[in-house]
């Protein structure tokens, strides 16, 4: 039974999905996510989608890690990130009213150029490959230890089926199989926290050492740093700031942040669990093996929910990406975009993969591998400014530039130190205490140093003549 009941699991799963899903859909909804009758979504079912595709499996397993590390500190945050959707909600809310753009490459095109643009979409694109992998990965560990014969068959049949439905009915299958998970995985949570929370309630929170503690503070730093520019390299977010009026937007964004954001500080407590009782490893694996089977196909399907509500708005957004931003289409959606983004769909669930057939490549080359393929919330800290200072009307191509670039090769940086091992950056750079206090040092330097080039640019530099259109209501 311990060894069909997963499969069983998946099953159950994948029969609910089915039937939340169309079997046809238009262009127009393919892309843009609305009904039959072309009303757009509504605001609850923007809060829902917004919210589950940011509860992805791995930052689950990332905010129940963090807390057994660092106690609370580490799960408040990780849920800082989730401030995120504030920072786009209001960006993307000002570029509609003020500009009218219909998308963040279209605001890009006509601000700072289409080179710009496409180097944009080409990081984002790199981000959407990330997602496939990391959420397959965690999900599949429920199936089989790592390389087994259950782990890569689970790999495979979460592709499958995500791929499957996102491919009959794009972002429209997205949205509505979103509003499912969402309640799914919001049960399944308070299923966990019943058993979980009546032994912490007993014990109090777990202490930490204060060379601990501090360390995790220097986290919710950094946190509180990149959540000016990670909420831009996300299609996967950004992409439902433009499917509603802009004021439904806003307030589905600010919704779903405080929803997304509570479910990851409520489920970090199950590192906050282990750590208060000595439970090693993984958490996310570890402490529902310690609770038993039942607990543990809870914790498997709420993965399996996690990834899929995840994987099918990456498909969703690669195939927007490849059919209608990369040549910046403003007009209706066609069926050849929607044929063009349906291939890249199948070819980003093959390629995204790949990275996991890194573990036969041995201790070092394995872990280099997979952070070579990462854009970080520290590459992308040039984005801020882009974004956030655009109302400046000198800014042109080389803001662009004098902000992207540097952010790009401290993001590098960070990388090459992780996975080789190399001491690129000085020690006094560091800011805090722990293994966080170098990258927030070299995110609060090198922020300093994107928005120092990107000013610099407005001064110097010509702006293309950013075209704004007329306001959205």
């Amino acid at each position: 039974m311990a060894l069909i009941a997963p499969w069983l699991v998946l099953l159950g799963y994948c029969a609910l999905i089915l039937r939340m899903t169309p079997r046809r859909v238009t262009p127009a909804q393919f892309f843009a996510g609305g009904s039959e009758t072309g009303n757009e979504p509504g605001l609850w079912l923007l809060v829902a989608s917004a919210a589950i595709t940011w509860i992805f499996a791995k930052s689950i397993a990332n905010a129940a890690d963090l807390a057994n590390a660092f106690g609370i500190a580490g799960g408040i945050g990780y849920a800082f990130y989730y401030l995120s959707f504030v920072v786009a909600g209001v960006t993307i809310y000002l570029l509609r009213t003020r500009g009218g753009y219909t998308s963040l490459s279209d605001f890009l095109v006509s601000k700072y150029g289409a080179l710009c643009a496409k180097l944009f979409l080409i990081a984002i694109a790199i981000r959407l490959f990330n997602e496939v992998w990391s959420n397959t990965k965690v999900a599949a560990l429920y199936f089989g230890n790592e390389g087994s014969g259950e782990y890569w068959l689970g790999v495979l049949l979460v592709t499958a089926f995500t791929v499957y439905y996102s491919w009959r009915g794009g972002l429209r299958s997205s949205l509505l199989t979103d509003g499912a998970q969402m309640i799914l995985a919001a049960i399944l949570l308070v299923a966990i926290l019943t058993i979980i929370w009546p032994t912490l309630a007993e014990r109090g929170l777990p202490e930490v050492s204060a060379g601990r503690n501090l360390a995790g503070v220097t986290f919710c730093g950094l946190a509180l740093v990149q959540v000016l520019s990670y909420p831009f390299h996300d299609p996967v977010l950004t992409d439902r700031g433009f499917i509603t009026s802009p004021k439904v937007m806003l307030r589905g964004f600010i919704l779903a942040g405080i929803f997304a954001g509570g479910f990851i500080l409520l489920f970090s407590t199950v590192g906050l669990y282990g750590l208060s009782l000595g439970i090693s490893g993984n958490s996310s694996v570890s402490v529902p093996a310690s609770l038993g089977l039942p607990m543990l196909l809870v914790f498997n399907a709420i993965m399996v929910t996690s990834a899929g509500s995840t994987l099918d708005s990456t498909f969703a957004s690669a195939a927007k990406l490849a059919g209608r931003d990369w040549r910046n289409r403003s007009a209706g959606a066609t069926e050849r975009q929607v044929r063009m983004g349906r291939a890249v769909m199948v070819a980003i669930a093959i390629l995204g993969n790949l990275p996991l057939l890194s573990l036969y490549l041995g201790d070092a080359a394995g872990p280099a591998i997979i952070a070579a393929t990462t854009i970080s919330g520290t590459m992308v800290m040039g984005l801020a400014p882009i974004f956030l200072l655009s109302f400046i009307r000198g800014a042109g191509k080389l803001s662009f530039h004098l902000a992207f670039w540097p952010g790009l090769l401290f993001g590098v940086g960070v990388t090459l130190e992780g996975a080789l091992g190399l001491e690129l950056f000085p020690a006094w750079i560091d800011i805090g205490a722990g293994k966080y206090a170098d990258d927030l040092g070299i995110n609060v330097y090198g922020l300093m140093v994107c928005t120092a080039g990107y000013l610099i640019g407005a001064v110097i530099g010509p702006a293309p003549g950013d075209r704004r259109r007329g306001a959205e209501g």
